[in-house]
């Protein structure tokens, strides 16, 4: 597992991701062109999930699917020894769209 986002329970990265990526949300009022950008990688996340793997068959986000997601996506940013960075880049917004999703459908509550 990642070590990038290990708070929470064992094998869970949401609640770690939440803790840096939330505060992110409120730079929401003052750069509309974030909200565009989190809400198209929020999208790709959600299609990549889909239940037909091609975003045609919506199915209900859980909390599990997010997490094994992240879980991969964290361990390649390990591998790639990637750092985050002052403003976005492709990861800090996939992070971001991450940390939306599980404020929006509440799957840490």
């Amino acid at each position: 597992m990642s070590q990038l986002f290990d708070a929470g329970p064992p094998g869970c990265p949401l609640a770690g991701v939440v803790d840096v990526y939330l505060p992110r949300l409120a730079e929401f009022a003052f750069e509309p062109g974030l909200v565009a950008a989190v809400d198209q990688h929020a999208a790709a996340v959600r299609t990549s999930l889909a239940a037909d793997g091609t975003g045609l068959i919506p199915r209900q986000l859980r909390r599990e699917d997010l997490a094994d997601y992240v879980l991969g996506f964290t361990d390649v940013l390990a591998e790639a020894d990637w750092r985050e960075p002052v403003g976005y880049d492709f990861a800090a917004l996939r992070l971001t769209a991450v940390c939306w999703l599980v404020r929006e459908h509440d799957l840490l509550g």
